[in-house]
Order: structure tokens, then sequence, then C-alpha cells
């Protein structure tokens, strides 16, 4: 029975998917995790020590000595990584495990937007053109060498925390003063690229690309915030906008060396131009890979255990039909009191599932200053149009209480 290691960070929210995933191809399980897991269902004679290990994800040398001393005393097949803390840890793993891997370097890049940015100018990839404050201190650049508007972000967040646009030099001011108070390090300013925005979710296998679903995101992101909200796949792009996707998102991970396991990509498409924003060196983020399945129901993270073992991966055709998700957003600050309808929301026909991931009693704070959506809501028809409709009918069933803050 193959062994795989699966990096887990206590604030998933995708442990249980992937090991649903690791049982159903009868894999032996072995979590790894900045704190020791609650989890895994396997035997009971087991001691728990020989199923779950803390692996410290902020130190990726020092993790990959663990790695290397677990697979010494038992052998591991696999390092696979859930989410972005664990990735240069998987990293530092499968290089020094001799598996097929993305260099340490590369990861790395994915998880510093400004090293990321330099990599993808360097081989002249389409992206928006940027300036990294580094300093504290530093001024922000001059609007008549590097015109306006502007989107300032930490180099080091995901998930639209902290990304905000500005349009003026005051604005980019208290942006940029925002930022600071949410985290340390330099900042990121970039130029308002305008256009619609997708994200490519794709697997490489020794530096070949295969997309398995292009998502659109019907809402306008166009700031202030960029507070994710509707994906929906297939996309409804043409043919040819989608080529150039492809094309593109192949050259950003080329450049950034990419060359194993799964990536998702933001990219901005105004007509025949596409700019990349982003590139990760992991699977769709969240609870959002429930919304892809694939030959005879094969979920997305049991596509990414396959390649990790070599196995087959026949069958990566997106199942036919339309499905999306809407990550619900946190109204205002305070604490959550309750979300109403739920019952309702989930009875609408095309809804095939809703989590609310955020316990009542719980102090929420919304993008961009917080770190996480209230849960997560999904749905499957025929045509993308049809999923669109029936996300924003069940979210207009919902009524979110939250007392003792402000509306954002």
């Amino acid at each position: 029975m193959p062994r795989i290691l699966l990096l887990l960070p206590t604030s998933t929210y995708r442990a249980p998917d992937f090991v649903r995933a690791a049982t159903r191809l009868g894999l032996e399980v072995v979590v790894g995790s900045d704190e020791m897991p609650v989890l895994m269902a396997q035997s009971e004679a087991e001691s728990a020590s020989e199923r779950a290990m803390v692996v410290p994800l902020d130190e990726p040398e020092l993790a990959a000595d663990l790695i290397v001393a677990l697979d010494d005393r038992r052998g591991v097949d696999a390092v696979v990584a859930v989410d972005d803390r664990g990735v240069l840890v998987a990293a530092a793993a499968g290089e020094r495990l001799g598996f097929p891997h993305n260099s340490p370097d590369a990861v790395a890049a994915t998880r510093d937007k400004a090293a990321m940015r330099r990599a993808l100018g360097a081989a002249e990839v389409p992206q928006p053109a940027f300036v990294v404050i580094d300093d504290d201190n530093a001024d922000l650049p001059d609007p008549a060498d590097f015109p306006m508007p502007w989107v300032l972000k930490p180099v080091d967040k995901s998930g639209s925390q902290g990304v905000i646009r500005a349009d003026d030099v005051d604005a980019a001011r208290a942006a940029a003063a925002r930022i600071r108070a949410l985290c340390d390090g330099p900042l990121l300013v970039e130029q308002y690229v305008p256009g619609v925005e997708i994200a490519v979710e794709g697997l490489l296998d020794d530096g070949e690309l295969t997309v398995l679903a292009v998502f659109d995101k019907p809402d306008p992101l166009e700031g202030p915030y960029f507070e994710e909200t509707l994906y929906v796949t297939p996309s409804r792009l043409p043919a040819e906008a989608l080529a150039r996707a492809e094309i593109v998102t192949g050259g950003a991970c080329a450049a950034i060396g990419l060359v194993e396991g799964p990536v998702h990509a933001e990219l901005r498409v105004d007509g025949d131009r596409v700019h990349v924003i982003e590139v990760a060196a992991r699977s769709i983020g969240g609870l959002c890979a429930r919304t892809l399945r694939f030959g005879a129901g094969i979920a997305l993270e049991e596509l990414v255990l396959r390649h990790a073992l070599g196995m087959p991966l026949d069958g990566l055709e997106r199942e036919p039909g339309a499905s999306g998700v809407m990550m619900l957003p946190i109204p205002a600050v305070g604490t959550l009191r309750e979300v109403r309808g739920q019952d309702d929301a989930r009875a609408l026909h095309g809804v095939t599932g809703l989590e609310i991931t955020i316990p009542r009693g719980r102090h929420v704070v919304p993008l961009p200053d917080g770190d996480r959506y209230l849960g997560f809501l999904f749905a499957r028809g025929e045509t993308p149009d049809a999923v669109e409709a029936t996300l924003r009918k069940a979210h207009a069933m919902l009524v979110v209480e939250i007392s003792g803050g402000d509306v954002a």
C-alpha cells in the first residue's frame, strides 16, 4: 500500500477532502501539520504517532529533515501540500527524497509576489507593470512616471488579503498604511489592468501543462477591494481567448520554473491581451475544488494524489455540464451570531452544497483586512448562466447576523 504524507496546516479547509481522496485510492496516509492533527480514522490499533506528525511548515529545511527521517523509518512514496503553507516544505522534501518536484526556488517565487513579478518580467510574460517598495519609509512611485490607477498589495499574502486599488496619491498612501498595519515587509505597487478575470486550474507533468478547468469570475473585480465571490466553469469566453490564456499560463509556469503538480493561475483578459495576476504552486483554494469532477466522478484532490504517486491519469476531462461556487463574503466587522436561510438555500434546485466554515460566536473581519470567507455555496446546472443564477438566488436567501461591529 503506497504511503503518502499530506501536509495539512491546522487552518486549512481541505483536510477532509484530501483524506477522503486518499482513502478512495487505498493509500496509507500520514498527516503532517503545524500542530498534532485530530484526524484519521485508519486502524485504531495503529498509534496516533504513526499516523500523524508535527511538521514546522514555516521552516522548510527543518521540516524536510523530519520527513527524510520518516522515510528512513517507514518509507514515504509522496509528499503533497494541500495549500500555500506547505508548498515550500513539499518542494524541499521532494528534492531530498528524489521525487518529481518543483525546485524550492521556483516555489518560493510563487510565495513572494515581487519575486514572481521579476521572474515573469525576465521572461517577458505579459503582466501588470510594477514597482516594489522595500522600505517602510520609501516613497511611492511618481504618478508622472508610473500612471495610475494602482493596485497595492503585500508580497506574501493570498486570497485578496491586503489588495487595494488606489486612483490617486492620497488613496495610495492610505492603502499603503492600511496594508502595513496588516503585515510587515515589502509592498508591491502594480498598474491596474482592466478586463475580466479568470482562474486557470492546471496540472504540470515534467513541464507540460494540462488545463483542467477555466473559471469565470462574473462579479467585476475593479476595486477598491478585490474580494472574490463567484467562480463558474466552463468559462464563457471565446475559444480564442481561452487558447491565449492557456499559452500565457504555460509560459508563466515555465518562467517561474514550475514543472510538476497542480497550479492555480489568475489572469486578466482584455480583448486580445492576457495578463498574469498570480500563479500558485497548488490547486484551487478553500473548498472550491468541490466544483470539479473528472471522468467517473473523480475529485480534483484525487488527481493531485494520483499525479504525485505516478499513477495513471486517465479521464482528465471535466464532467459535462456547468458548476460553480460562491465564496460567501463577510459583510461587517463583529461577532457572527447566525446565518439564517440556510435550509431554504440548500433546498433550491441546482444547489449541491452549502458550508458555513466560521462557527457562531467567532469574531469576523471582511477582506481586505480579514483572511477568510464566511463559507462556500455550490451549484450545478446545464449551463454556466444557470449556475450563476442559482448561486445568486441562493445567496440572496441567506441573512447574516453580525453584532458589535460596523459594516465594512
